[in-house]
């Protein structure tokens, strides 16, 4: 199966890609699919594995792997502050670790490497818009484990694999939005139920119940919803009050 994969066609590649990205509806579990493909299409997977660094907002994250011990090299990485990853990742160039026990430009890393039984690696960057930055990291657990070949077809591989991790993060990004948006909504109902219980009590109009609720909230020092949520329960044996309500 494995042999099948990597004689994919450069146009048989891009469809499997995007296959990955539209047919699976977990995000997570597509690039985690993605980092399996990489690992399979790029070499021997009993030799390779495969991860995929996020770098957002200047923190790098292992959004996928096809192994947990690419994880772990990963956060050896994060945590130093360097790192063959996130060099490639900085510099926008391919960064070539032939054998591991002769590297000495990250001498954290390398003997992390060493302890996971990795002799080589091989780093390069993903090309994304905006500010997110990814790298894609293979590990070989031989030195020398990454030809001129494999490192040439790792890079057009890159290239393809770029825009399906775009599409990703697209998705992820508009995911994260909704349910913000969905907690800010619920969030809203549960204030404007407050005040107008407050009004009711209070026999104020909805300006002077906001501000009786925001004074509440100071002078406690929680959140404007939690006083909200609190003078709800206050006034209902349910302590499951809807914050929200279906079309």
């Amino acid at each position: 199966m494995a042999t099948e994969t990597r004689q994919l066609q450069p146009e048989l590649l891009v469809d499997h890609l995007q296959d990955l990205v539209l047919k699976t509806e977990d995000v997570k579990l597509m690039l985690d699919e993605l980092a399996n493909f990489t690992a399979s299409t790029l070499s021997d997977p009993a030799l390779v594995f495969c991860s995929i660094t996020l770098m957002r907002q200047k923190k790098p994250l292992t959004v996928a792997s096809s192994e947990k011990g690419a994880v772990r090299l990963d956060e050896t990485q994060y945590r130093a502050g360097d790192g063959p990853c996130l060099t490639a990742i900085r510099e926008e160039t391919v960064i070539h670790v032939p054998d591991m026990s002769r590297e000495h430009r990250w001498p954290d890393y390398a003997a992390a490497a060493l302890m996971e039984k990795v002799g080589s690696s091989l780093s390069v960057p993903l090309v994304l818009s905006g500010e997110a930055e990814a790298g894609l990291n293979m590990y070989s657990t031989r030195s020398h484990g990454f030809s001129g070949e494999d490192i040439e077809k790792a890079e057009s591989y890159a290239y393809h694999a770029s825009k399906a991790l775009r599409l990703a993060v697209k998705i992820s990004q508009l995911a994260e939005a909704k349910n913000n948006l969905t907690a800010a909504l619920e969030s809203r109902t549960v204030i404007d139920l407050a005040a107008g219980a407050s009004m009711a009590q209070n026999r104020c109009n909805q300006e002077s119940a906001m501000r009786i609720l925001k004074i509440a909230s100071n002078t406690r020092n929680v959140k404007l919803r939690e006083v909200a949520a609190s003078v709800l329960a206050s006034l209902t044996q349910d302590p499951k009050v809807r914050t929200h309500f279906d079309a």
